[in-house]
C-alpha cells in the first residue's frame, strides 16, 4: 500500500494534511497520536470508506477509489460488528455471499479462518455466548475470510481486559507471521504500538501530519515479558510518548 499526499477535510476543517506512507507486504505499522488527532479518519481513508480530499492511496499499481477485497477492517466495537442472531460460523461466512461463493465453500473458508484465530470449535456458538476476546477473534476471522492481504484495525483491543488484550496482541503477531499479511493498527496505547510494530507512525498537529516514524528494531520473535523489559523497548516508548506529549 502506498499513500501519497493524502489530505482529508470535513467542510472547511482540514483534519489530515499531506500524509505520505508506504506499507510493504507483511509489514506491521502502528499509528499513534493525541486523542482526536485524526487516527481513525486516516484508517477510514486507507480502507476506502472515506473519500480523500486530495492525494491517493494505491495497492500495487492501482489507485483505490473505494473499499477493496484485499483490505479487511476490524473495529474496536466487536459487539456492534457481529450479528447476534447468526452463529459464529455464519458471521464469518456472511460477507462471502457477495462474492457469489457457494454455501459449502463459504463454510469451508470460514472454518479455516476460525481455526486461524484458535476458534475452530466455536462455529456453532452465538456471539453473545462468547467472551469479549473471543468475539474480537471472530471479527478478525471474518476480515481474513474475505481474503484480506491488508488488515486495518481501529483500537481493536481497547475495550478488553488487560490479560485478554495481551493475548490478542500475540495472536495478531502470529497471524502476520503465518499468513504474511500487512497489518495497520490505530492505537492510543504506546506500549502496544512499540510491542507490535515494525514502524510506529506518529501523528500530531491541526491538521495532523506525520511528525515522526520510529523504526522498531526488536526482532521478529517478541514476548510480553522479555521484549517489554528490553532497554530498547523503553527507549522507543519514551521517544514516541515525548512526541505525543510535546
Amino acid at each position: 500500500m502506498k499513500v501519497v499526499n493524502l489530505s482529508k477535510s470535513y467542510g472547511s476543517v482540514e483534519v489530515l494534511s499531506n500524509i505520505n506512507l508506504t506499507v510493504a507486504p507483511g509489514e506491521f505499522i502502528c499509528i499513534v497520536g493525541p486523542s482526536g488527532v485524526g487516527k481513525t479518519t486516516l484508517l477510514r481513508s486507507l480502507s476506502g470508506l472515506a473519500k480523500l480530499s486530495t492525494g491517493t492511496v494505491s495497492i500495487g499499481d492501482e489507485i483505490m477509489d473505494g473499499p477493496r477485497a484485499e483490505i479487511g477492517l476490524v473495529f474496536q466495537d466487536y459487539r456492534g460488528s457481529l450479528m447476534p442472531w447468526m452463529r459464529t460460523l455464519e458471521n464469518v461466512a456472511f460477507p462471502l455471499q457477495g462474492k457469489g461463493i457457494k454455501k459449502a465453500e463459504r463454510n469451508k473458508i470460514a472454518l479455516q479462518c476460525l481455526a486461524d484465530v484458535g476458534l475452530e470449535d466455536a462455529g456453532h456458538s452465538y456471539p453473545w455466548e462468547l467472551s469479549g476476546g473471543m468475539q474480537q477473534r471472530v471479527a478478525i476471522a471474518r476480515a481474513l475470510a474475505y481474503d484480506a492481504h491488508i488488515l486495518l484495525m481501529d483500537e481493536p483491543f481497547g475495550s478488553l481486559d488487560a490479560q485478554t488484550r495481551l493475548g490478542l496482541e500475540d495472536l495478531v503477531l502470529e497471524l502476520r507471521k503465518r499468513l504474511n499479511i500487512s497489518i495497520i493498527v490505530v492505537t492510543h496505547d504506546i506500549d502496544e504500538a512499540v510491542y507490535l510494530a515494525d514502524r510506529v507512525v506518529v501523528l500530531s498537529g491541526k491538521p495532523a501530519t506525520v511528525i515522526d516514524t520510529v523504526e522498531i528494531d526488536l526482532g521478529n520473535e517478541r514476548n510480553q515479558l522479555t521484549t517489554k523489559s528490553d532497554p530498547r523497548f523503553v527507549e522507543y516508548r519514551n521517544r514516541v510518548l515525548k512526541e505525543i506529549m510535546h
